[in-house]
């Protein structure tokens, strides 16, 4: 089968042939149909300092997919071959107090698929059965394709209630512009959304931003006195990992108010704790997606009419693979997916 696959050390991608795998017990087969570029791929491809040290070539790379199951292990009961099916990514080891206890996002062994094992930019790829989420409602491949990171947008976007509040989000990309649209679905008030790309910026405002601010030419000072907020934020998203863009949060929140923080920073944070402390602010870190109470979250906000579809920018075939992760890393782009049905789009 052809894959995606770091063939070794250092920066690039290749297209390779490699042996197509097989379903052990409780495993699953599926036919990749579309992936999802994700920002960990663009890490991987770079091979930056954290994919130097998280990598080990040779290694098929990708964790967001939607496909069909092709073939079932001993042992598998719940599926079907040809249904349409999406994966969690985070592989838990189902032994440790959190696996137990029903807290798999939290397990302490966790391992990622496409990082620590071969991954969904291929032709196939094998998950346990407990990885496998089957879609019992029709959706649109694409969109399956990017449930991973849409679960990443719901667990964080729903981490505290938003009906009514005025929201705040630090940060447009993908993640970031699937919050939108879900704080606006949950009846927030008012959206505010910050980045430095227009383009960006743009979308966020199609997907029901209130207002979008280029930080580099205004500030939320501003849009908070040009929508008559006297007393801050309710709820901030912090989708960015910029320690600028987590401290201007919390000098924005209202007494009381609630921080779910995604975005991974790079280094050090410095955090204002007298204002987090004086105001009785919470702020809570968000990892990955609640398996798989977030996947039937993101399910049923689908049902009732949720449109995450306009995030998705752009489609390349599997052949186009070097131009759609060179569109991802320009970051004048939504969602890039690849067709691993057919070697070029037109």
């Amino acid at each position: 089968m052809k894959a995606l696959m770091k063939t070794r050390p250092g920066p690039g991608l290749e297209m390779v042939e490699v042996p197509t795998p097989e379903p052990g017990p409780g495993e699953v087969l599926i036919r990749v149909l579309r992936t999802g570029i994700c920002g960990t791929d663009l890490h991987i491809d770079a091979s930056d300092a954290w994919a130097e040290r998280a990598v080990r070539a040779p290694l098929v790379v990708g964790h967001e997919f939607a496909g069909t199951v092709a073939a079932t292990g001993p042992g598998v009961r719940g599926l079907a071959e040809g249904e349409l099916v999406s994966g969690e990514g985070h592989l838990v080891c189902g032994t440790c107090r959190n696996c137990r206890a029903g807290r798999r996002h939290l397990c302490i062994r966790t391992i990622g698929l496409g990082v620590a094992t071969d991954g969904a930019f291929a032709e196939y790829v094998v998950l346990p059965e407990s990885n496998v989420w089957a879609h019992r409602h029709p959706v649109d491949p694409d969109v399956a394709a990017v449930f991973d990171p849409f679960g990443n947008a719901v667990h964080t976007a729903l981490a505290f209630p938003v009906l009514n509040e005025d929201v705040l989000i630090t940060g447009a990309g993908p993640i970031g512009m699937m919050a939108v649209a879900i704080a606006r679905h949950a009846g927030a008030r008012n959206i505010v959304v910050t980045d430095v790309s227009d383009d960006r910026l743009d979308l966020a405002r199609k997907l029901g931003a209130t207002v979008t601010l280029n930080v580099t030419r205004a500030t939320i000072t501003e849009a908070q006195d040009g929508l008559g907020m006297a007393e801050g934020f309710d709820v901030g998203l912090e989708m960015s990992g910029r320690a600028d863009a987590l401290r201007d949060m919390i000098a924005h929140m209202g007494p009381g108010g609630r921080i779910a923080a995604l975005g991974l920073p790079t280094g050090d944070v410095p955090v204002d704790m007298a204002t987090v402390v004086t105001r009785m602010l919470t702020l809570r870190g968000i990892y990955g997606r609640e398996i798989f109470e977030t996947w039937y979250a993101m399910s049923v906000l689908l049902q009732n009419g949720l449109d995450i579809a306009p995030v998705i920018t752009h489609r390349f075939g599997h052949a186009q693979h070097e131009q759609a992760f060179a569109t991802a890393r320009s970051g004048r782009c939504g969602k890039v997916v690849i067709d691993w049905t057919t070697p070029e789009t037109a």
